[in-house]
């Protein structure tokens, strides 16, 4: 083989020092080589971050097609919800009764009759003060505004003096006007009634299945596992979710029960009107944090001036209420849910934003529920884990 003729070299020619001969079949130099290498290197991470943009993107479109298939069946997907949050609170209790040889319809028969009946008695209770409320409440609004010049009266002293000061002559303020009547009726409330009765049964017909036939269905999701390995994680992943998302609804219904009861016993020894009435808002009203004290402390503000004459007799009952919330929500729940079940106040708020935008009142009452059920699920889903990082407190 002549210098000048091309040489067919071995693949590993170069690696073990075999001389390349000189000519047109001479190998590339290494700074060629190294260029090469660069451009290609720098060719797979350009084309990496268009996929990593191609694949945000669809992420976004799905969260935005998952948010509006959300807002479009929420009449369908609300009472699934609801009936899934109260069927993992009452699963402990199903569960006792069969270990002690109690078949599970048998025992969801017995609580789901006495849930009945309890709700029942709550809504015999309650709709009447209630009612009484909604009818009386254009002229309450009348016979509160001529309270407030009580209270007004002084500041519109100050207000005549500063412009007589300022302009050398009393100012002339106009009467305030009565307002006008608010037409509230008992028509509406009626006219949905088949609709609210619908859904209420059908949360609780959901409810009684669920606490009959739960764990067949998730035994029958853990039988879908490939191998017995992958089943005994499924199995120890879905009764750690199951126990801990069944403990904190529990824990919480228990916690704002408690807090509507001490509420409604205070409210009596204040001598306010209704207490049954104001304790069972508190109590539905502290599922919303923040929100919910907030909204509660305004009631009551608004009840006592209504009712009461003297100023700091008015203020008491919502004073009384915004301490008791403030001990709860800093003190006392912390102290039980632990800290492994605290969730960022950002994150709440945000939480209540989106779903009280996307489901209204049913969005807002159920929010906490499931961002506190969706944490801990991703702590136990691999792969979820910063979710629950970013949502804890």
């Amino acid at each position: 083989m002549s210098a000048i003729e091309p040489a067919v070299l071995p693949g590993n020619a170069l690696a073990e020092g075999t001389p390349v001969p000189r000519g047109n079949a001479a190998a590339p130099p290494s700074a060629t080589i190294s260029k090469e290498v660069k451009q290609a290197t720098r060719g797979v991470y350009r084309l990496r971050g268009h996929m990593r943009a191609i694949r945000m993107t669809l992420n976004a479109l799905l969260i935005l097609a998952l948010l509006y298939t959300v807002t479009l069946v929420k009449a369908l997907v609300i009472p699934l919800v609801l009936a899934a949050f109260i069927g993992l609170a009452l699963n402990p209790i199903v569960s006792r009764a069969k270990r002690h040889h109690i078949p599970r319809w048998l025992g969801a028969s017995v609580l789901m009759t006495t849930l009945l009946a309890g709700i029942g008695a709550g809504i015999a209770l309650l709709a009447q003060p209630a009612l009484i409320w909604l009818h009386s409440a254009p002229s309450q609004i009348r016979s509160f505004i001529p309270k407030l010049e009580h209270f007004t009266r002084p500041l519109e002293a100050a207000g005549r003096a500063t412009q007589t000061l300022v302009n050398g002559h009393p100012a002339r303020l106009d009467n305030a006007q009565n307002p006008g009547d608010v037409a509230i009726s008992a028509w509406d409330v009626l006219a949905n009634a088949p609709k609210a009765l619908a859904a209420v049964l059908t949360v609780l017909l959901l409810v009684f299945f669920f606490l009959i036939y739960g764990d067949l269905i998730l035994r029958r999701l853990v039988e879908i596992a490939p191998n017995f390995g992958y089943k005994r994680h499924a199995v120890s992943i879905v009764r750690g979710i199951q126990t801990e998302v069944s403990r904190y609804i529990l824990t919480t219904v228990v916690i704002n029960a408690t807090l509507g009861a001490i509420t409604a016993g205070m409210l009596y020894l204040l001598h306010m009107p209704d207490p049954l009435l104001w304790g069972t808002i508190a109590m539905f009203a502290n599922f919303i944090p923040y929100v919910g004290a907030i909204v509660t402390t305004t009631t009551l503000l608004f009840v006592g001036l209504i009712h009461f004459e003297a100023l700091p007799q008015a203020l008491l009952p919502a004073f009384c209420f915004a301490c008791v919330t403030a001990v709860e929500g800093n003190l006392i729940t912390p102290m039980i849910l632990g800290r492994r079940m605290r969730v960022s106040p950002i994150a709440i708020l945000i939480w209540l934003l989106i779903w009280g935008w996307l489901w209204g009142v049913p969005g807002a009452l159920l929010a906490v529920p499931m961002l506190t059920s969706t944490k801990l699920i991703a702590e136990r889903v691999r792969g979820w884990e910063w979710f629950a990082r970013m949502v804890q407190r």
